[in-house]
Order: C-alpha cells, then sequence, then structure tokens
C-alpha cells in the first residue's frame, strides 16, 4: 500500500513541469491577444482618423465646384490645403493636385475616366465636373505589441469622393435682406452690383430698408444673421416679415466677420472670416486661385464672400405691408466691408453662375428656384 502511494507521489512529482509550461504558454497567447487587440484597435482608430480627413478635403474641394474652369483649380487648392494642414500620427499627410481627381459621373472613377486639375479645367469639360476625389498618400502606422505577426508598421491610405447636390429649392444660411426686383424679376445681369440695404435716403417704402426679420427682429438678430447667415429654412414663394430701420451699426458688424473685423462681442471662432480678405475685387478675381489675395489674421474659410440673398419684387413692399413673398434666391459677392457711419446703399455683385454654398435641401414638392443652380457639398463615398 505504502509502495502505492510512494509512485502516485513520484508521478504527481514528475507532472510539475508541464502544467508550468502549459501555464506559460498560455499566458503568452493571453498576451499576444490582448497586444494583438491593442495594436488592431490602434489601426482602426488610424484608419478612421485618416478617412474622416479625407472626407473633410474631399467636402472641402466640392466646394470649391462653380461649373467653370477656375473652380477646378479652387477645389484642389481647398483639397490640398484642408488635407495638408492635418497632422497625423504627428506628422503631416501631405497631399498634391495629382492626389485629386475630377469627375463628371461617380461611375468614372471605378471605369477610369476620371480626370486630372488640368484636363478637367477644360473649358468645355469643367460645367459638366460635379465629384472631387482626394486619395491619400500611404502613411504608415507603427505596430507595438504584435510587430511579429503585423510587422513594426503598416501603411494605411484612404479615399474619398465628394460632389454637389441636386439644386437646391430650400436655404438656410442667406443673409437677413433682399434685393429687390422688378415686375418679372429676370433682369438681374452677373457682373452688376445690387443693392441689398437701402442707406437713409433709400427706403422702398416708408421706413423699409430691405432688412428681413427672419430669426428675430432685434439688433443682435441683424448682427448675427449677417455674420453667419439665419436658421430658418425658406424658399421661393416663402413668406418672411420685414424689419423696418437702416440699422447700420448692427449690419456693419455682421458684414465685416467675413473680412476679419469684429466687433459687438463677435469672434472668428463662431463667425470666420473669409480666407481672402482682399477689399476691391470683384467675384472672378476672388475665384481665380492665383488672383489677388489678402490673407486674414485669423483662421479663415473659403467661401464666406459667397453670400446667398432672397430677392424680392418691388410691389410686394408697396403700402408699407410688413410681410412679403419671396420671388427667389440668388448667390451674391461681397466686394467690399460696410464702412463707419449710416453709409449708403449697401452692394453685393450679382454673380450669375452656379454656386456651391454649405445650407438648404432639395423638397421634391417645393417650387424649382430659377437662374443658375445653387447646390452644397455633399459626400458620396
Amino acid at each position: 500500500m505504502d509502495n502505492m502511494k510512494l509512485k502516485k507521489i513520484r508521478h504527481r512529482k514528475s507532472e510539475r513541469g508541464s502544467v508550468l509550461a502549459a501555464a506559460a504558454l498560455g499566458m503568452l497567447s493571453f498576451i499576444l491577444a490582448v497586444g494583438l487587440g491593442v495594436d488592431v484597435s490602434h489601426l482602426y482608430l488610424a484608419k478612421n482618423e485618416l478617412q474622416n480627413a479625407a472626407d473633410s478635403a474631399a467636402l472641402a474641394g466640392a466646394s470649391g465646384l462653380n461649373y467653370q474652369s477656375s473652380g477646378i483649380a479652387d477645389a484642389t487648392d481647398r483639397a490640398t490645403k484642408a488635407m495638408n494642414s492635418y497632422q497625423f500620427e504627428n506628422t503631416k499627410v501631405v497631399i498634391v493636385p495629382a492626389d485629386v481627381r475630377f469627375a463628371r459621373n461617380l461611375s468614372d472613377f471605378d471605369n477610369g475616366t476620371d480626370m486630372s486639375e488640368g484636363q478637367a479645367a477644360a473649358s468645355t469639360v469643367a460645367p459638366d465636373i460635379k465629384f472631387v476625389k482626394v486619395t491619400t498618400p500611404q502613411s504608415p502606422v507603427n505596430v507595438a505589441f504584435v510587430s511579429m505577426v503585423l510587422g513594426n508598421s503598416l501603411d494605411l491610405w484612404a479615399e474619398a469622393v465628394a460632389g454637389v447636390s441636386v439644386p437646391l429649392n430650400q436655404f438656410a444660411g442667406y443673409l437677413p435682406v433682399s434685393v429687390v426686383c422688378d415686375a418679372t424679376c429676370t433682369s438681374l445681369v452677373p457682373k452688376q452690383m445690387y443693392t441689398f440695404r437701402g442707406g437713409p435716403q433709400g427706403s422702398v417704402a416708408p421706413g423699409n430698408y430691405q432688412i428681413l426679420a427672419i430669426d428675430g427682429s432685434g439688433a443682435s438678430d441683424d448682427r448675427i444673421g449677417l455674420a453667419s447667415g439665419v436658421k430658418n429654412i425658406v424658399g421661393p414663394g416663402g413668406y418672411v416679415d420685414t424689419k423696418p430701420g437702416v440699422s447700420a451699426g448692427a449690419v456693419r458688424q455682421g458684414v465685416n466677420t467675413r473680412f476679419d473685423d469684429y466687433a459687438s462681442q463677435l469672434d472668428p471662432i463662431n463667425f470666420p472670416p473669409d480666407s481672402n480678405i482682399k477689399e476691391g475685387i470683384d467675384f472672378e478675381e476672388y475665384s481665380d486661385a492665383k488672383g489677388r489675395k489678402q490673407p486674414p489674421s485669423n483662421d479663415g474659410v473659403a467661401g464666406r464672400r459667397v453670400v446667398l440673398i432672397p430677392i424680392v419684387k418691388a410691389s410686394e413692399f408697396s403700402g408699407g405691408r410688413t410681410r412679403v413673398q419671396i420671388d427667389h434666391f440668388g448667390a451674391f459677392f461681397l466686394s467690399s466691408k460696410v464702412q463707419g457711419g449710416n453709409g449708403g446703399d449697401l452692394q453685393a455683385e450679382y454673380i450669375g453662375v452656379g454656386v456651391v454654398v454649405g445650407n438648404g435641401e432639395y423638397d421634391p414638392t417645393g417650387t424649382t428656384n430659377p437662374g443658375p443652380p445653387i447646390t452644397k457639398p455633399v459626400l458620396y463615398r
């Protein structure tokens, strides 16, 4: 009996080494699994981060399209600047114009008929360009725990396609002012200046100087509405309230944020300036990527001087009406900031070509907005 016990004890002692080896192997497998999970999670987050940057660059590029050759250059410039200002893994991810491609249709990117900047900028091609594709270069991401499995680093890249939406017919972000037109509202001429707020002697009706009370009727509402655009959505045929008075101070303070001029608690974080604040230029010079430029002292946003303004028939203001019907919306360019004092008429250049803006939507049951298409940038894939 004692011999049997001794044999069992000796057998158990001989198994101690194998248990220790199995435990060590299990612990190693556990550590590798945890390390793999950490590295994969890091790679996943890095990929998402890179994809977000590509998405932003593509949207920035699409915002520059204007159905003209100048829009192709502007789209390339905006896309590369947006991407090249992005930090990835503590280094910049740099793209060049060759990484930005253009197409008439989404399928062009799949069948190889997409175009370079030079090809898309041809005068016969640019009016049909609706999509922008951004591809980032291969960017290495370090692998910390399982380099023996995945290697010391993995190269990640991302691509994104953005383009213009269908023409909008419901708008937000427009200025709470109005341009007055004749009985047919078809006489606006591209490159000409039009009054969007009358001076002290320029009322369209007693006490009415073309200012609209969209988000509110106070001076603060005017100031914020002119600095950032109004929130309430309306389309052609919609009715809005008018606001009496010149409101010189509020109008000046709101408009001038777009020229990097701030007052009355407005700030460049919530109301950024345009990326080009050069005064006395027209829309063609502004759109030219190599044209006359003056950068702001604060971080600027391209397109802030391109604004939507409701166009209202003069007859709507007759009899001192306080509620008017919008005929349609037009895109205008702010050539210069508003000077001090009550001043005279405030004017903007009627653009008269298709533009891409950041606000609005399409209502299939709504009235079509006449004139050149007004669209917004949309991320497609």
